[in-house]
């Protein structure tokens, strides 16, 4: 058990490492005074958000970006609350903003992806931008898109995400784990291997997405409306497909309030890797569930007696410490030294992740008030 360990600590470390070196090569991207150009259609799939969705309309209309370039549309997935009537009654108070408000589209397994698929037809513009109903945008946000589009001509960019978090334990445990997971995606786009994004701020070209065939290959997988799309993309045109890295373009998401609901948020995140096509990213996937798993398992043999506490200890710091060094970046970009507990919840991580990873194989997870089977 002490030479697999050591053997899994080995490959994880070198892999993290790789991903450091790759974070170090992602620079800020500067704005630039070019006048806006490009016209965006918003995406918004949502479904019983009437809590969250005052706030996300809200920031739309403090964007600082000329209203005439600015589409949105909102994909009602059958709410049973107010979502729609918030919905139309902003358009009615806005009406400087093209917006319109659909229903949902059935067509397959996945909602969002239906959702997406059915405003694509609708969309007047090229670029989409996709995000969440419980999502804030930042005023800047489609002027940095905008400018980084004129400096370097992509077709698709991937921006990152952070929770508005609390000072307690439980939201700061979701901002050690969501940092992880940006960590991670700007790092494989630094050593040329993306694999990994998040919807809630996800830009690309209807172009593009034709030329992909959308969710085409997918759609029987609940969740990965982002993360497929981003890897047929890469595999068709790596060189079309950036990051952007700069502040004024972070999108603020909610942190779950209770455990279950997060732990079904993660299988159903977790869920979505069975479906990847890069090798890479399944490579990886695997050796960081065997790493945590392993510590899991290390600590239960130390308890009986069965495996050297010494070992498990020093295994778990030298994890603690390549993880740190990710995490201290992606923090500073994204909380700007705000990263309180790292200690408390990175003990804790290995048995969380380990649930998560297993349950997802094998089990079924609920999400807005549907069940999804494996």
């Amino acid at each position: 058990m002490t030479i697999l360990l050591y053997s899994i600590l080995m490959v994880y470390t070198i892999l993290m490492l790789r991903l450091i070196y790759g974070f170090g090569k992602i620079k800020t991207f500067k704005n630039t005074k070019e006048s806006p150009k490009t016209a965006f259609t918003i995406i918004v799939p949502f479904r019983n958000e009437e809590k969250n969705l005052p706030h996300l309309l809200q920031s739309f209309s403090k964007l600082n970006y000329p209203h005439e370039l600015i589409e949105i549309i909102m994909v009602d997935d059958f709410s049973t609350d107010q979502s729609e009537k918030i919905c139309i009654q902003w358009r009615m108070n806005h009406d400087d903003i093209d917006t319109t408000l659909l229903e949902n589209l059935r067509l397959s397994h996945s909602p969002k992806k239906d959702a997406i698929a059915r405003a694509m037809p609708i969309a007047k513009h090229n670029w989409i931008i996709t995000t969440d109903a419980d999502c804030t945008v930042p005023k800047n946000w489609l002027f940095t898109i905008d400018n980084y589009i004129q400096t370097h001509e992509p077709e698709m960019i991937v921006g990152a995400v952070k929770y508005k978090t609390k000072n307690n334990w439980f939201h700061q445990f979701q901002q050690l784990d969501l940092m992880s997971l940006q960590g991670v995606t700007m790092g494989s786009f630094g050593i040329s291997k993306p694999f990994m994004c998040n919807g809630a701020n996800f830009a690309y070209t209807k172009k593009l997405f034709r030329e992909l065939d959308g969710f085409n290959g997918n759609d029987k997988i609940a969740s990965g409306d982002d993360v497929f799309l981003l890897q047929k993309a890469v595999k068709r045109s790596p060189d079309l497909v950036h990051y952007l890295k700069n502040p004024q373009s972070i999108v603020k998401t909610k942190p779950e309030n209770d455990l279950f609901k997060l732990f079904m948020q993660r299988v159903r995140w977790a869920a979505k890797t069975t479906g990847y096509q890069s090798n890479y990213a399944k490579f990886l996937a695997v050796i960081v569930l065997l790493m945590n798993f392993g510590l899991v398992i290390g600590f239960g043999l130390a308890i009986r007696g069965c495996f050297d506490w010494k070992s498990l200890l020093i295994v778990f710091s030298i994890k603690y410490m390549t993880d740190y060094v990710l995490l201290l970046g992606t923090n500073k970009y994204l909380q700007k030294g705000q990263w309180l507990f790292p200690m408390a919840s990175s003990i804790i991580y290995p048995f969380f992740s380990s649930c998560i990873g297993i349950y997802s194989l094998f089990g079924s997870f609920s999400w807005k008030g549907r069940t999804f089977k494996k």
